[in-house]
């Protein structure tokens, strides 16, 4: 049933109930009216008649018949259209409508008394006035009588018309209901329309919707914009995760297809040559070593990229630079004892980041130092560091690592970040610095490669936006654009960072 049916209906149940319950209260009113209005007429009368009824009385009290004639039309004339009886010590006159004799009248006390009487299913009403006369002190009582007939009849009218208002109304404000609730539902019905002729799976048009000046239909509008988006935001994300997952097979299956036939060569070789000499046999299995940690250190890089490419807003949050930067200086240390590793971190450096995502900048960038950054036949010196700062962009945390190797030419810098870029000698996948500035890049910082200032080496430095509860702007970072696993080969991901 439509809505406009609907509330047709509801409004040719309600309007009648409400038109009769109006009509009642507005019965009830002039009823009380009518009835003030015979109760003053009552009492206009008796202020009229009482002089004749008082004269009467004392003329009946002293005998006299002529006067007493002559005195009854007088009461009579003045008593008008009310109905009036007078009774004392000598007898009782009567004239005018009124009640049968058998019909018991209210007892004057000492003040006028107004009750109401029926008869016959008429509604009286009687005003009883005590009455004193003069001379031998006559009492007697005067009762004024005026039927209900009118008023009965003026109320019947009221009632028959109040009803036939009500079973008017009931067709008229159905009918004009259901036009005003067909004209108020035509946008629901418009939007309606739109939104049923959008299929997200098929197209990219969404719902354009005018604001109507219906506050219900906009806010619905607007509720449905917001779930298209959130499904566009959905079946983006699913499409940035088959795309990665893809990327992944595919890396993977570029990147260890060299290392998986070396170690079937090997695995060949050992197999082929029981005999193998000792000295052949120990370089056959430190290959192996040295490849299956190459393949396993790729797969490790590889699932650190997707993750960052596919990681929610909702895993960011209060990060102490401070403390990542402690903790990796201290894993370095347990892993390669004889490194000496140098740490100066200001505390109070809170960005709003990925815990997971920054120990990893820190890792690669220590393990980057560790490989690439000594002189050779000396162990390697690294120097980390985080502290606060000012720039352009506002509070920052600079985090920088150093190292005593070689340096990188200056025309080199931009292309350690590439994915698989590395040295021919160099032991590690070539995706830890792609890792470093996809990290870098997520958490809205910038890197810059610098050389050492003071000697030969290199200096990575990492500046991250500083966190202000207080401040909106900096308690939520802008998600960027992340396809450092999705992008094509060969192509260079867009990245912050400054040449030097």
């Amino acid at each position: 049933m439509r809505l406009s049916t609907r509330i047709a209906l509801v409004v040719a149940a309600v309007v009648p109930l409400l038109v009769l319950a109006g009509g009642a209260l507005l019965l009830r009113l002039v009823a009380d009216d009518l009835h003030a209005q015979q109760d003053a007429h009552l009492r206009d009368r008796a202020a009229a008649v009482g002089p004749s009824a008082t004269a009467l009385l004392r003329t009946m009290t002293r005998g006299r018949a002529a006067g007493e004639q002559a005195r009854q039309r007088m009461l009579f004339t003045s008593a008008l259209d009310v109905g009036i009886r007078l009774t004392g010590p000598h007898g009782t006159v009567s004239g005018g409508p009124q009640p049968g004799a058998s019909v018991r009248l209210p007892a004057a006390g000492t003040k006028p008394v107004l009750v109401t009487v029926w008869a016959g299913g008429v509604r009286w009403r009687v005003l009883a006035t005590p009455l004193t006369g003069s001379g031998h002190g006559g009492t007697g009582t005067l009762w004024l009588m005026s039927p209900g007939t009118a008023t009965q009849t003026q109320l019947r009218l009221v009632r028959r018309r109040v009803i036939a208002a009500a079973l008017l109304t009931a067709p008229l404000a159905g009918a004009l209901a259901w036009a005003a609730a067909a004209r108020a539902a035509r946008p629901l019905r418009l939007l309606q329309r739109r939104a049923g002729g959008l299929d997200p799976r098929t197209s990219a048009v969404r719902l354009d919707h005018t604001p109507t000046g219906v506050a219900e239909v906009d806010d619905l509008a607007r509720t449905l914009q917001t779930v298209l988006a959130r499904y566009d935001e959905q079946a983006a994300r699913t499409t940035e995760a088959l795309a990665t997952a893809r990327s992944f097979a595919a890396a993977a299956s570029h990147e260890l297809r060299n290392p998986l036939m070396s170690v079937g060569t090997n695995l060949d070789i050992l197999t082929g040559h029981p005999d193998l000499p000792e000295a052949d046999r120990a370089e056959v299995l430190d290959d192996l070593r040295r490849e299956h940690g190459r393949v396993l250190g790729l797969l490790v890089m590889l699932r650190a990229l997707a993750e960052g490419d596919l990681v929610e807003a909702e895993a960011f949050g209060p990060v102490d630079l401070a403390d990542v930067v402690h903790q990796g200086a201290l894993d370095l240390r347990r892993r390669h004892p004889g490194a000496d590793v140098e740490v100066r971190a200001d505390s109070g450096l809170v960005v709003r980041g990925w815990e997971q995502g920054l120990r990893s900048v820190v890792d690669n960038l220590l393990a980057n130092a560790l490989a690439h950054g000594h002189e050779t036949g000396r162990p390697a010196q690294v120097e980390i560091s985080a502290h606060g700062a000012r720039d352009e962009h506002g509070p920052v945390a600079v985090l920088t690592v150093g190292d005593r190797g070689p340096g990188i030419p200056p025309a080199a810098r931009a292309a350690v970040f590439e994915r698989f870029h590395r040295r021919p000698d160099s032991p590690g996948s070539g995706l830890g610095l792609t890792l470093v500035a996809q990290q870098t890049a997520l958490h809205g910082g910038r890197i810059t490669v610098q050389d050492r200032p003071d000697g030969p080496g290199t200096r990575f430095e990492v500046r991250l936006p500083l966190t202000d509860d207080r401040d909106p702007a900096t308690a939520t970072l802008p998600q960027l654009r992340r396809d450092w696993l999705t992008a094509d080969f060969g192509r260079s991901q867009t990245f912050h960072k400054e040449r030097s």
